[in-house]
Order: C-alpha cells, then sequence, then structure tokens
C-alpha cells in the first residue's frame, strides 16, 4: 500500500511540472525521500540520494540554461520581473494557464515599453517563451528520471 501511494504522489508531482498547481519535482523528491524513511535499507536511502540529487541538478538547470539564453538574447532582468509579477498575477486570475500566460504578458508588455513598438517587443516575448518552455522540460524530465530511478529501487528492494 505505501509503494502504491508514494506512486500516486510521485505521479502527481510529475503532473506538477507541467500544470504549475503541484510543487512538481519537490514533490517527486519528497515521495523518494518518504518511501526510503518508510521501507528503510541501505539501497532505499541510495535510491533517495540519487532521486534528490537528479532533482537538484534539475532545479539549477532549469533557471541556469533559460537564463542563459535570455541573457544572449539581451532581455534586462526587469522585463523578466515585471512577466513574473504579472505571471503571479495571472496564477490567480486564470487558474492553471495563468502564471504562463501572465509571464508572456507581462514580458510583451515590459518588452514593448521598453523597446517602444509592440513589433519590436515579440522577438524577445518568443524567446521568453522558448525559455519557459526549457525550463519546464528540464524540470519534467529530472522528475521522471528521478521517478525511473525510484521503479528501479522497487525492483532492488
Amino acid at each position: 500500500m505505501t509503494n502504491l501511494l508514494v506512486g500516486l504522489a510521485i505521479l502527481l508531482g510529475i503532473v506538477g511540472t507541467i500544470v504549475p498547481i503541484l510543487p512538481g519535482a519537490l514533490l517527486v523528491a519528497g515521495a523518494v525521500v518518504v518511501w526510503a524513511f518508510l521501507t528503510g535499507g541501505t539501497t532505499a536511502w541510495l535510491v533517495a540520494i540519487a532521486a534528490v540529487g537528479i532533482i537538484a541538478l534539475g532545479q539549477f538547470l532549469k533557471y541556469l540554461i533559460p537564463g542563459k539564453q535570455l541573457k544572449a538574447t539581451g532581455v534586462p532582468n526587469w522585463v523578466l520581473f515585471v512577466g513574473a509579477l504579472v505571471g503571479i498575477v495571472g496564477f490567480f486570475v486564470v487558474p492553471v494557464i495563468g502564471l504562463i500566460l501572465g509571464f508572456v504578458l507581462g514580458v510583451f508588455l515590459a518588452e514593448a515599453a521598453r523597446l517602444r513598438t509592440f513589433q519590436d517587443a515579440w522577438p524577445t516575448t518568443l524567446q521568453a517563451m522558448k525559455s519557459a518552455g526549457w525550463s519546464v522540460l528540464i524540470e519534467f524530465g529530472s522528475a521522471v528520471l528521478a521517478a525511473s530511478v525510484w521503479v528501479g529501487g522497487l525492483v532492488a528492494v
């Protein structure tokens, strides 16, 4: 029964990497640690350490890689900050997808104000959308990889 509940929590965490309501990959890591605690033994803890390490690396890369892409295209930090603020507002206004919509809208409006035309703001907004997509993909990949390590741990234990 424990494995089933942990598996459901991991599945929910994987879904949370795509749907920004749940903590996503952090839920996967937490579920694997709870499993290791309940299961006990060296193998279970090695699986938990590996899964947490994968999630930690994913969390680091999900900010590093998109951030470098945005820096390379010349997007100022304050534009990203405006996008983040509007994204937070969007999260509460439009459930589930409001965070993403708000971020894109915030970046677009901030760039339009900075560059003084909507047309010039569009390429930067597209780059911000690509970077956000990479961020989600990296977190999703790390969560799936950590879940795979857990499944391997189930077989080994």
